[in-house]
């Protein structure tokens, strides 16, 4: 009897464990049968993916390989005139002992420096800074498998630093790099600089760009993209490549003293530039006619602007675009063409970079309102000058213009007289410009006659 009660409770309570387990997995159930459904058309959390290095992850061998072969070096030879190039024998006893004794000019040692390119164009176009090539009177490149070719300057553009050679009179066929989008890079994106720092050819550093649209002082047109990929003497001229291995920038400068802080022109700039030049052969640039000036607090609060993002007009030209445009003195220019205008840096830019021509929509600020005006971008008036130099003022045999000393010019210089000749300008490449000459100097004597 005692036996069988045992037996009783303990069926009992198995019975009463496997019920409560049974209840509670049945509830369980229910929960879940009680969660709300999806709601349709919403859209599920969005799985964030880090672009690292395409093609093979972990290396950059993929860009290097694609890329290299359009990089060159470039090898230049000048003989420049001045103090370049001297022999030590003339640094001695000077110019004049060899035009008395000899009756020639000394003759100079030549003068080599390096530099880096890279090929845009199958037919051997290719893009360098114009400082590698500038006085150059021999050019010879090589390619990453050695062989040597002649080149010569298509054009060169001083203001963005940039030049356009072409290969064996565009005779070969050769491995070329394409242009990128250089406005689509962004703060942190991978970048690969190729170049031949010191000599060493084809040498591949990476980096990410660490800042755009930078403005070093070199010009109008400063615009530069700023990496920490290793830019050392040599590199100017040779390609900054993004991931896809297109050319998004042309090295041109470093911090000196500096680490990791390198420059590059933008390629879009550099689309432009080297465009012009192959068509043209020079570079026409657009030009508003006015002056333009910061907007400091205080100015933007006199004309009632709650910003100091923008720049103030000061002055019109008459008779230029945009004095026919109907800007005014004491417009404050926010907006060219689409793009936002925070600084005069800006409006340069952007003006200098139109083709002469081309309408252009401006938005200002005049009398508490905005107001949108169409100006026909004018072409800048030193371009025009350079273009028709033949009909105005002629080369001259030594490439000077020189005026004479006024009583106004002598106080300014702080001369003793009026004696003499001031220089107003040096054409480039002159015998002048060779010699040293400057705008500013002062002649009194020619060949131990006084002027």
């Amino acid at each position: 009897m005692q036996l069988k009660r045992k037996t009783f409770v303990g069926v009992l309570v198995t019975a009463v464990g496997f019920g409560l387990l049974l209840g509670l997995f049945a509830q369980s159930r229910a929960q879940l049968g009680r969660l709300p459904a999806p709601v349709a058309g919403t859209p599920e959390a969005p799985i964030v993916l880090v672009q690292g290095p395409p093609l093979t992850p972990g290396t950059f061998a993929k860009i290097a390989e694609a890329i290299r072969p359009a990089v060159i070096n470039i090898n230049t030879f000048s003989r420049g005139g001045g103090l370049q190039g001297r022999t030590p024998f003339e640094e001695f006893f000077g110019e004049e002992f060899f035009r008395r004794f000899f009756g020639t000019e000394p003759e100079r040692i030549p003068q080599r420096s390096l530099g880096s390119g890279v090929i845009v164009d199958p037919s051997g176009i290719a893009l360098t800074n114009a400082h590698v090539v500038e006085r150059a009177t021999e050019i010879e490149v090589i390619t990453l498998d050695g062989s040597k070719h002649k080149a010569k300057v298509v054009g060169v553009d001083k203001k963005t630093d940039l030049a356009v050679l072409r290969l064996d009179d565009g005779k070969g066929t050769f491995k070329f790099a394409r242009l990128g989008d250089s406005d689509k890079m962004q703060v942190g994106d991978w970048v690969l600089a190729i170049g031949s720092p010191f000599g060493l050819q084809a040498t591949v550093t990476a980096g990410i760009v660490s800042a755009k649209a930078r403005q070093i002082g070199q010009g109008p047109f400063d615009d530069f993209l700023q990496t920490d990929a290793a830019i050392n003497p040599g590199n100017s001229g040779g390609p900054l490549v993004n991931l896809n291995a297109e050319v998004i920038g042309i090295n041109t400068a470093i911090v000196a003293g500096g680490s990791g802080i390198g420059f590059a022109i933008p390629s879009n700039m550099a689309k432009k530039v080297h465009t012009e030049l192959i068509a043209k052969g020079k570079v026409s640039r657009g030009w508003f006619g006015v002056s333009i000036q910061p907007l400091t607090g205080e100015l933007a609060k006199s004309f009632g602007f709650k910003d100091t993002k923008g720049v103030l007009i000061s002055d019109v030209v008459a008779e230029s675009p945009a004095a026919k445009a109907g800007l005014k003195a004491g417009d404050i220019i926010v907006e060219y063409d689409g793009k936002k205008v925070e600084a005069p840096a800006d409006l340069q830019r952007a003006v200098g970079l139109t083709s002469p021509g081309q309408d252009a929509r401006v938005k200002v600020w005049r009398e508490q309102s905005e107001k949108t005006l169409t100006v026909k971008v004018g072409e800048a008036p030193d371009e025009r000058e350079a273009r028709s130099t033949g009909g105005g003022r002629a080369r001259t045999l030594l490439g000077l213009e020189a005026r004479p000393v006024t009583p106004e010019i002598a106080r300014q210089l702080n001369l003793p007289s009026t004696e003499g000749v001031v220089i107003g300008s040096v054409e480039d490449g002159s015998s002048a410009a060779e010699a040293g000459i400057q705008r500013g100097d002062v002649i009194r004597e020619v060949n131990r006659q006084r002027v």
